[in-house]
């Protein structure tokens, strides 16, 4: 028999092993001229070569490459991550080379090696042809695994943050395929594929693990049950809302009818706290305000600040009239709790105007994947309000800011004291202690290291810490970080401008990191309040008050912010609408202390002290309060009524508080002044020694602050020591020049004017006095009323100049308002 006449051996089986395959191919490959795609491939070829990953497995001789045309297939024969992993690896390389759109599948199965006609080894099998079926159901930027793979990979707990399930979707000749939509940061693509929204061939599920278990309603009883809620919450036991006054003057910038209301808008009422330990509160006042900052960033939508929510904590009954103060059409509500390392969110999306609802979700997560309930809620929300997403506010919204939960929880405890209403020393000391510990934790955390920054800015310019060299090197160390570590966080550009305006005076870079921050942060109240200020100190008056009309449009209820515009009213001297804005401000709190204290401010400087003794009788604020004390033992001296003050002070300063540093020094000041009304100088000349003695320290400490200059000033004076109060006056004229700082600079030219008048220089203060008169201003004492004729005439530091026909002249060219 000839040998070609042998029987051929028999075919041996196919040998079929178990590879984790990741398949990836070019978006729009076909669209390409054919130099773009021979590029596009050579480059991704590129990519994938300097992986981490692939360079390991084909060290040791464990991957297979195979080309598809328009990308390519690896297969990986280890473990399931590695696929994961390169996955990820091309992902973060090809943000930097954003032309090029690709889309991956990864999945574990069964596949042979074969000669193609060619001679070449090639790849079949079913484990190579699902993969592909799970990369075609995705678009440029998906990695979707299949739910085989990922089970895999939920095994090792550091990937189970990262994988979101999406439920089944049919694919080719019926095949049903579940899937799972890897993504971390800013790797991958957060959206549902657009191959699963098409023809409701998918069924969604929300989390691949699921820490706390709940039911899946059928959605029936799920309507069923949102019903019964709605009228359940009819009927609940709320507090009753307090309707704003008709006869109360509201900011113009507020919407005035229902037809003015953008549909497109909404604001996060606070979060209410389920959890069983209250001291988790912070947590869930943490969640709130992170999906609010996700939704701020949509520029195409109008999102209300925090502080103006702030004011309808627990269970508002009367949603129509809360969205008609804020100015907007839907309210989201919400309840977390927390439980361990897992946390239940609840969020319910209210149309205000029928109080109809119109989406509401349950989230069940661990917390080291609490990020994607706040990136899922945002892109809910938008959808639902059909916001326009531009790719980077997508971006934006799905960012997870750190992958160290401790330091999240931390940061989340730090964030907790910055949302308490007031800027106190506690406050400030909180929210730095923990700030700082998330940063210890994990040195990456940009948005922490921003916040941080902005925290000590604002401390500086409140003095509600000392303001020390190592505050200010800690507040331009933490901007510059967070900028170096995400050049285009909008809340990094914030906190730099912040530092420039706070520490360094420069007025213009501020500006320029404001303006920068603007579209990233296109619902902050904060830029264009920021803004406000700063033209205030250039003196740019009409300016300052559109940048607060601006900022009251995104944050209509926020006292502080209510208050400062009113107060540039009042430097101004319009007086009226001035007391409009504290009229409103006292709606929202009514019986303030410090609101009350400026409208008696204002009337003193009417020269109305009867109408400022009605509304500061019957106040007793503490030291912490001291502007609204100060105006009252300067309604005393006014009077020339000193007695009752003299008590009062000498009260409060046997027991100083000492937290509240020079404020107490300033007091004495202020018990010496008293005393010398009353005739007691001997009593004045110890409280002024006292005052000093502490004064100088503080201002050795801090020599920038006008207010212990101007104190010193007094004392000195008081002290027989001219000299001494004439060198302050200078040097606060000096430090402060009018012509860069109108705030500043105005107080100032005061200190200078009263130290002339008490030494007897009648020329400079006349003269100086004709300056201050006819320009905006900020006094130098108590809630810094600008001088007026009224309270020329009134005060005793002017005593002096009573018989200078100039001065009367003066005085009466400048009638009251």
């Amino acid at each position: 028999m000839n040998a070609q006449d042998t029987p051929a051996e028999p075919t041996p089986d196919l040998q079929l092993e178990i590879a984790h395959v990741l398949l990836i191919d070019v978006v729009g490959y076909s669209k390409l001229l054919v130099n773009e795609q021979i590029e596009q491939l050579q480059e991704l070829n590129q990519i994938v070569r300097s992986t981490e990953c692939f360079r390991a497995a084909e060290t040791s001789d464990k991957l297979t490459r195979v080309p598809t045309g328009d990308g390519m297939a690896l297969l990986f024969f280890r473990s399931p991550e590695e696929p994961a992993r390169c996955a990820l690896e091309i992902s973060r390389t090809l943000t930097d080379h954003a032309h090029i759109q690709v889309r991956m599948g990864v999945h574990s199965g069964p596949v042979s090696q074969v000669t193609d006609v060619n001679d070449r080894t090639n790849i079949a099998g079913a484990g190579i042809n699902i993969a592909q079926r799970v990369m075609d159901c995705g678009d440029a930027g998906h990695i979707l695994l299949s739910k085989h793979l990922a089970d895999d990979l939920a095994e090792y707990r550091h990937w189970r943050p990262h994988l979101h399930d999406l439920g089944e979707c049919e694919v080719k000749y019926g095949l049903r395929l579940h899937l799972v939509n890897l993504y971390k940061d800013n790797l991958g693509n957060p959206h549902l594929p657009e191959k699963l929204k098409r023809g409701k061939r998918w069924k969604q599920a929300a989390v691949l693990v699921r820490p706390i278990s709940a039911p899946r309603w059928p959605k029936v009883l799920l309507v069923v049950a949102l019903v019964v809620s709605a009228v359940a919450l009819m009927f609940s036991v709320s507090f009753f809302l307090r309707r704003a006054s008709p006869d109360v003057a509201q900011p113009h910038v507020q919407e005035s009818a229902a037809s003015s209301i953008s549909e497109k808008s909404i604001a996060v009422l606070p979060f209410e706290n389920r959890s069983d330990e209250k001291a988790n509160a912070y947590f869930a006042d943490g969640i709130q305000e992170e999906i609010l900052t996700r939704l701020s960033k949509i520029a195409d939508l109008k999102v209300i600040s925090r502080t103006s929510t702030q004011h309808y904590k627990s269970a508002p009954e009367n949603l129509p009239e809360i969205a008609r103060q804020l100015g907007v059409a839907h309210i989201l509500e919400g309840s977390v709790q927390k439980s361990g390392d897992t946390v239940r969110v609840h969020v319910q999306l209210i149309k205000a105007a029928n109080e109809s609802h119109l989406w509401a979700d349950t989230f069940d997560r661990k917390l080291t994947d609490i990020f994607s309930v706040e990136s899922d809620v945002a892109k809910a929300i938008a959808e639902q309000l059909r916001a326009h997403l531009t790719g980077q506010e997508e971006k934006v919204i799905a960012a997870k800011p750190t992958d160290n939960p401790e330091a999240y929880d931390a940061y989340l405890r730090g964030l907790a004291y910055t949302l308490k209403p007031a800027t106190t020393v506690a406050n400030t000391l909180g929210a730095q202690k923990h700030l700082r510990e998330a940063v210890a934790l994990d040195a990456t955390f940009a948005l922490c290291w921003a916040l941080l920054s902005y925290v000590d800015s604002v401390s500086y310019l409140s003095f509600s810490v000392e303001p020390t060299t190592a505050l200010r090197e800690e507040a331009r160390q933490a901007a510059e970080t967070a900028l170096t570590l995400q050049p285009d966080l909008g809340e990094a550009m914030l906190a730099e401008g912040q530092y420039y305006y706070a520490f360094l005076k420069d007025y213009d870079t501020a500006v320029s990191y404001f303006e920068r921050a603007r579209p990233l942060l296109p619902n902050s109240s904060k830029i264009p309040e920021a803004l406000a200020y700063v033209a205030r100190r250039r003196g740019q008056w009409d300016r300052s008050d559109a940048y607060f009309n601006e900022a009251e449009r995104l944050d209509p209820r926020n006292v502080n912010l209510l208050t400062q515009h009113a107060l540039l009213d009042i430097e101004r001297r319009n007086f009226s609408l001035a007391l409009r804005k504290l009229d409103y401000i006292l709606d929202i709190t009514p019986g303030d202390v410090d609101t009350l204290a400026y409208k008696a401010a204002v009337a003193q400087a009417e020269g109305d002290l009867r109408r400022a003794s009605a509304m500061l009788d019957g106040l007793r604020p503490t030291a912490d309060q001291s502007e609204a004390l100060e105006t009252q033992v300067y309604q005393a001296i006014l009077k020339r009524q000193p007695a009752p003050m003299i008590r009062r002070l000498t009260e409060i300063l046997a027991s100083p508080d000492p937290s509240l540093g020079y404020i107490n020094s300033e007091l004495y000041f202020w018990l010496g002044w008293v005393q010398e009304v009353a005739g007691d100088k001997a009593a004045a000349q110890q409280s002024w020694r006292h005052a000093r003695s502490e004064l100088e320290s503080f201002l050795n400490k801090q020599p920038d602050n006008i207010s212990i200059i101007a104190d010193l000033t007094w004392t000195n004076l008081g002290l027989g020591d001219p000299s001494a109060a004439l060198a302050l006056a200078e040097r606060a004229a000096a430090t402060f020049p009018l012509e860069k700082d109108a705030i500043n600079g105005s107080t100032a030219l005061d200190i200078v004017a009263r130290c002339a008048a008490l030494r007897g220089d009648h020329d400079r203060a006349i003269s100086v006095l004709q300056k201050l008169l006819s320009i905006p201003h900020t006094g130098v004492l108590a809630s810094g009323m600008p001088l007026t004729p009224a309270l020329l005439r009134l005060d005793p530091m002017f005593d002096g100049l009573r018989n200078d026909p100039r001065f009367q002249k003066l005085v009466s060219a400048y009638p009251h308002e």
